[in-house]
């Protein structure tokens, strides 16, 4: 009967969101004399909604766990040879279980925002809890409808096909729920954005409220994003750390989006500025993360990360995206032409900075949107078959970060509503110096200098040097006085210096060879000697895997002993390839096995010599931590007592 529970559980779940959806936003609107009573609703019914996804996320669990095969989403993801990390983990690994994921993230958002916000004015907590449940009923409907998890095969079978080997890795069990909490977490932003249009009050205090919670979702999907390029790279045995991949462009759009509406809350909650910019990265960013789930679920796109099924299930997201993007924009339109425009501020300004930022950042969004759509929309119409890869995206990318990356270490140092273009200039002097000679010496050292290490390289500096001298002069002047979000800016802002490293050093400087081998056969790369001791068979739980043994030395001095796989699964007839890593501080070397070429022992084998790469999730963690940090500014966590609505805000 568990199937049969978690099944109704997702019903309850439905009619809880009703609940939720509907009657805290009619009653915020003060049209009944239940109003109070309707409003009070919203808290139980956002805590219930979730406990009763809770209770079918583990009906589902517990499906796989027992290996219940009368479930066809269990037969078709798991087996009873599947080790029960991987048979957890498979509760997210097709199209069916990652929309309850995806729904069960949304709903503990709503619950976590129930809980947290009781200092807020109830009628604007009911109106956010009531977006988020509008969103959950689109979900649910689709899971319930077309995409149901608990479904039953009729007779069951004795065995399961398998999770999808690719699948099987440890990535699986904490990349997409870590991309899913973020993904998800950018409808909270949305909601409270909806909730201010609604109400009329586009002032400071939406802004204030809104920021800790979207801070949040940006820390969890820039985390998942590293997760994942760091997944890919483990798992995919191409030695690739971003391939452009539609999907993952589907979460990088979000994350850009996301970027740009941090910066935007921190002006309108500062300034009172830039109210309809705020309002429409919000509907952006999670507009973004609803496509993202179209492209994943659709059938549209061809990937390693998608899900493959039935197209025809793609056409609901589609319209649910449509509503929730043209219901967005016609209430913004309605209340944009009231909405005031601010504080006024100089050319040369931390508001000028910022709105620059929010440029680059919404532009960048867009060509990898247009990258990542145009062959869709070219295929679609019938035009024939387009590839869109990184020829494209760094042609078009890269130009528009340049100049974002060199405003963020003038953006920190400018003033509110003005600056002073010479004691900037002053104070950025030294960076500058440093900055050249970065660019002019260090890919010198490195082995042959060329353009784009010398710009990654003055860029990386550039960024480093100006943090460390900013967070310098504030302590002289007082460090202790400085807030936790000024110490999470500069740590994610160091975040990206260590990334750009990261990213300029591997991309001039890695070494790749594909070589045949033999036992005792050696291969130098990157100063490093691999030599192939033996190639054994070893036991897996659902595989058996031809082992190489791989002995690294430099200098005559062994280092470690190297383990690359090629597992042939029971259920695929598709090898697949673990890779050996020995991982260092300035370096990867890594080791995939290909085929055998011959009777004789001889092997393909793949080699890489990968300078700083571990630098690029370094940087991304750093990111992460910086966006932490700024959640612990005390700011949020004083009581709001009412609301004051700035000169130049609407009031309904």
């Amino acid at each position: 009967m568990t199937p049969e529970l978690g099944h109704f559980a997702l019903i309850l779940a439905l009619m809880a969101a009703l609940l939720q959806g509907l009657l805290p936003l009619i009653g915020a609107q003060r049209i009944s004399s239940y109003s109070a009573q309707w409003i009070a609703l919203a808290r139980p019914a956002a805590q219930t909604h979730f406990l009763l996804l809770v209770f079918a996320f583990a009906c589902l669990a517990q499906s796989f766990l027992t290996n219940d095969f009368s479930v066809a989403y269990v037969a078709q993801n798991s087996n009873t040879k599947l080790p029960a990390m991987y048979q957890f983990a498979a509760v997210w690994g097709g199209h069916e279980g990652s929309l309850l994921l995806w729904v069960l993230m949304l709903s503990g958002w709503g619950a976590a925002v129930s809980l947290a916000s009781r200092q807020l004015p109830e009628a604007m907590v009911a109106r956010v809890l009531a977006v988020l449940g509008l969103v959950s009923i689109g979900m649910l409907a689709f899971i319930l409808f077309t995409s149901n998890p608990f479904e039953r095969l009729l007779p069951a079978l004795a065995e399961g096909r398998d999770l999808n080997p690719l699948l099987q890795d440890p990535g699986l069990v904490f990349h997409p729920p870590m991309l899913y909490m973020g993904y998800v977490g950018f409808s909270v932003a949305f909601a409270f954005a909806i909730a201010a249009l609604i109400s009329g009050r586009l002032d400071a205090a939406w802004a204030r409220w809104s920021r800790p919670w979207t801070t949040a979702a940006w820390v969890f999907l820039t985390i998942g994003i590293a997760m994942g390029s760091w997944w890919a790279y483990n798992e995919l045995g191409w030695g690739g750390w971003w391939f452009w991949d539609p999907v993952e462009n589907a979460s990088f759009m979000p994350w850009l989006a996301g970027t740009a509406l941090i910066h935007s809350l921190a002006i309108t909650e500062k300034r009172g500025a830039f109210k309809n910019w705020t309002v429409l990265l919000a509907i952006a960013a999670f507009s973004l993360s609803l496509l993202g789930t179209f492209l994943v679920r659709s059938g549209v796109l061809t990937s390693v990360h998608a899900f493959a099924s039935d197209p025809s299930r793609g056409v609901f997201i589609l319209i649910l995206l449509a509503v929730v993007i043209g219901s967005s924009l016609t209430l913004f339109a309605w209340r944009a032409p009231k909405v005031g425009v601010g504080g006024a501020f100089a050319l040369v300004s931390r508001e000028t900075m910022l709105l620059i930022n929010n440029v680059l950042l919404v532009v960048a969004a867009g060509s990898v949107l247009l990258g990542t759509l145009y062959p869709l929309l070219i295929d679609a119409l019938g035009l024939g078959k387009l590839s869109v890869g990184p020829p494209y995206f760094n042609t078009v990318f890269v130009p528009v970060m340049v100049p974002l990356l060199l405003l963020i270490a003038v953006g920190p140092l400018a003033r509110w509503k003005h600056a002073d273009l010479r004691d900037m200039a002053r104070r950025l002097r030294v960076s500058f110096i440093l900055a050249l000679l970065a660019g002019a010496i260090f890919p010198h050292l490195m082995g042959i200098w060329t353009p784009m290490t010398a710009l990654g390289s003055l860029l990386a500096v550039w960024i480093a040097s100006s943090t460390v001298f900013q967070i310098a002069e504030r302590l002289k002047i007082g460090g202790g006085n400085a807030s936790a979000s000024f110490w999470g800016m500069h740590l994610a802002h160091f975040g990206i210096a260590v990334f750009v490293i990261g990213v300029t050093l591997v991309g001039g400087y890695q070494e790749e060879k594909d070589v045949r081998m033999q036992t005792g056969a050696t291969v130098s790369v990157g100063g490093y000697q691999l030599r192939l001791l033996d190639i054994g068979a070893a036991p897996g739980p659902n595989y058996h895997a031809d082992v190489g043994t791989f002995e690294l030395s430099r200098n005559g001095h062994v280092l470690k002993t190297l383990y690359p796989e090629k597992r042939h699964y029971f259920s695929s007839q598709m090898p697949m390839t673990e890779a050996a890593i020995d991982t260092g501080f300035t370096r990867d070397i890594y080791v995939s096995l290909g085929e055998p070429l011959d009777n004789q022992g001889a092997w393909s084998v793949r080699v890489y010599f990968k300078p700083f790469i571990d630098w690029i999730w370094g940087g991304c963690l750093l990111m992460a931590a910086g966006g932490f940090l700024a959640l612990l500014d005390r700011r949020y966590r004083l009581r709001v007592k009412a609301a004051v609505t700035l000169p130049g805000s609407v009031s309904a």
